[in-house]
């Protein structure tokens, strides 16, 4: 394992974590460093809603040095059905069969990076969480910093020897649609639901995915590029400051339309010092599948 939180903290000479978080995130200069270490796995997250290939087109084109591809649809989420959202958990042993492939095992530093937007390689890292594996950080800024800076890429596409992976579900980090329904039916003030979607989304005004506007009855609006600042993931302290009138000793479900968006939420929540915080994975779109649920608008 790497000197992580040492090297984290003290990356570019500012703390990234809050007092009493997680460090979730690491800087280029970092991973510059580091790229030829073997005990490290970088992953490339690049993905476009709209055109589900372009991610991986573009990683095809160039990528940093030593980077697996991971794709949102095929990898970190599994087929779409009557219900389980637009994107639904992937199969839990499918999806150590491609941590496997891409040379990944429990002892293995995982940076994650994306375009720069940061959701979908926070949607790698929750589920990494997921199933036990929390050396795993997200490269702040992304692929769009790394070019910025002049930093090296490549176009080969890596090779790594197929290791054995072994799941430890942490089940404390996910909420599934029962529970949701019971804290929404019972009106449950212990839990905190978070709607991590735009602001208009969330009240009603316009929906351009799913097929009903709204949001869960009773959740906050809490936008998860709040948690960002001219491209970079805030620091602790000031994810801190965004949730300061949410109770840490309380249970915390986020959600967006599919599971992707309300990640890095996750990882905010996380980072300012919540220890009980869970990822509603089929969000909205799962909650509107059965007709039988109410919706709300408005504030």
């Amino acid at each position: 394992m790497l000197d992580t939180e040492r090297t984290c903290a003290e990356a570019d000479g500012k703390k990234i974590e809050g007092d009493e978080g997680m460090i979730l995130t690491v800087e280029k200069e970092w991973l510059k460093g580091r790229l030829n270490n073997e005990d490290m796995r970088i992953a490339d997250c690049r993905y476009n809603l709209g055109s589900s290939e372009e991610g991986f087109e573009q990683y095809v084109k160039d990528h940093i040095p030593g980077a697996v591809y991971f794709h949102l649809g095929k990898d970190l989420s599994g087929p779409v059905s009557s219900h389980g959202g637009r994107h639904p958990l992937p199969e839990i042993e499918e999806f150590r069969q491609t941590l496997q492939d891409a040379g990944i095992h429990n002892q293995t530093t995982i940076v994650a990076y994306d375009g720069g937007e940061g959701s979908f390689a926070a949607r790698l890292l929750w589920l990494l969480h997921y199933v036990g594996h929390k050396n795993v950080y997200v490269l702040n800024g992304g692929y769009n910093a790394w070019t910025e800076a002049g930093y090296p890429i490549d176009r080969a596409i890596p090779e790594f020897p197929k290791t054995a992976f072994e799941i430890k579900m942490d089940e404390n980090i996910f909420a599934s649609y029962e529970e949701v329904k019971k804290v929404v039916d019972r009106k449950n003030q212990e839990t905190v639901i978070i709607d991590s979607r735009e602001s208009k989304r969330y009240l009603g005004l316009v929906e351009p995915i799913d097929k009903k506007a709204g949001h869960i009855p009773g959740a906050i609006n809490m936008v998860w590029l709040d948690g960002y600042e001219n491209g970079s993931f805030k620091t602790g302290a000031d994810q801190s400051k965004r949730f300061t009138d949410i109770d840490k000793d309380k249970q915390i479900i986020v959600y967006c339309g599919s599971g992707v968006t309300a990640t890095p939420n996750y990882m905010a929540l996380k980072a300012a010092g919540y220890k009980h915080v869970k990822l509603y994975a089929g969000s909205f779109s799962d909650w509107i599948s059965y007709d039988e649920n109410d919706i709300e608008t408005g504030e």
